[in-house]
């Protein structure tokens, strides 16, 4: 028999999750939308055990719609409701990897996989010297981004210790960040990996200029064949942002490697993506996400609905 407890989802985009929303009345499954903008638990009395699951929805990238202060939060309100015994999905240890591009290079280093490297700094100033023996282009990746926020590329020396001392190097919201190699991705494309309950969901080719930085599976406006995607996870104003997606299947040797990083990560739901270095062949994994935006119109794109099976995972965690 399923809990009589309802299911939490702990959100804070106001339109990402309007398809998982959707799905789960249409079930007519019990839940909760906790909204992470403007939240409190009593620390004293166990707020949080009246859920029977709560499912972990917060984005790193909230300080771009006025929500920052949610994202620190998010860590303390995580870790209550597991001392409490409460079963959450991308938990704490999720959500520091999340949160964390420093703590994903060591993660990828433990596991023996390759990523580009990468010097982690605490002041601008530092950065130039961070950048010394690096193949440049290099960038300036804030450490809690999400989105291709806080990412900025720099084609010289001189570039970054220019932007150094003109104030123009930001860290971002822990004043943290990478100062990484730029890799230049083979045929314009990078692969996203999207795993569920630890295991392969699916995967996608995204195809850019290499101008933006946000390669959001939600906000692809079409098909390699360009045929224009219904985007019904994203704002309705959202920008064209000239970005194309087609299905991938990756090698087993992939879905491996990433099926590890989730594990070591504890990211129940999620995606890591990686490239082909244009320059010599070598594949690099370069980011982990514990927030899965799935790819817009995904029945035409991947051939079926992964809010779907996502729904279907919450209701057999409830059990």
């Amino acid at each position: 028999m399923a809990t009589a407890r309802p299911i939490g989802i702990y959100y804070e985009h106001p339109d990402w999750f309007r398809p998982l929303f959707t799905e789960l009345d249409r079930r007519g499954v019990k839940y909760e939308a906790v909204n992470a903008d403007r939240h409190s638990y009593d620390a004293t009395n166990g707020d949080g055990s009246q859920y029977g699951l709560v499912f972990n929805r917060m984005s790193p990238s909230a300080y771009l719609r006025g929500r920052g202060h949610s994202i620190l939060y998010t860590l303390h309100y995580l870790a209550h409701l597991e001392q409490l015994g409460v079963r959450v999905v991308n938990g704490l240890t999720a959500y520091r990897t999340e949160t964390s591009k420093a703590l994903q290079i060591s993660l990828l280093k433990s596991l023996n996989l390759p990523f580009p490297a990468a010097r982690v700094i605490n002041h601008p100033s530092a950065a130039p010297a961070a950048a010394s023996g690096l193949r440049f282009p290099i960038v300036v990746k804030a450490n809690i981004g999400g989105s291709g926020a806080g990412i900025v590329r720099f084609d010289a020396p001189e570039d970054l210790q220019r932007a150094v001392d003109e104030g123009r190097v930001k860290l971002g919201v822990d004043e943290t960040a990478l100062v990484q190699e730029f890799i230049p991705a083979r045929g314009g494309r990078i692969t996203r990996v999207e795993l569920l309950g630890y295991k392969y969901l699916y995967a996608i080719n995204v195809y850019s200029s290499g101008e933006s930085f946000n390669l959001c599976p939600a906000d692809i406006c079409q098909s390699t064949d360009g045929v224009e995607l219904a985007r019904g996870a994203c704002p309705v104003d959202a920008p064209k942002n000239n970005l194309r997606v087609e299905r991938a299947d990756p090698e087993p040797e992939v879905i491996a490697d990433v099926e590890r990083i989730m594990r070591a990560a504890d990211i129940e739901i999620g995606g890591v993506e990686y490239m082909i270095d244009d320059r010599d062949g070598q594949r690099y994994y370069y980011d982990i996400n514990a927030l899965s935006n799935f790819v817009a119109d995904a029945p035409r794109v991947i051939g079926f609905d992964p809010f779907q099976q996502l729904a279907d995972y919450r209701e057999r965690e409830t059990r």
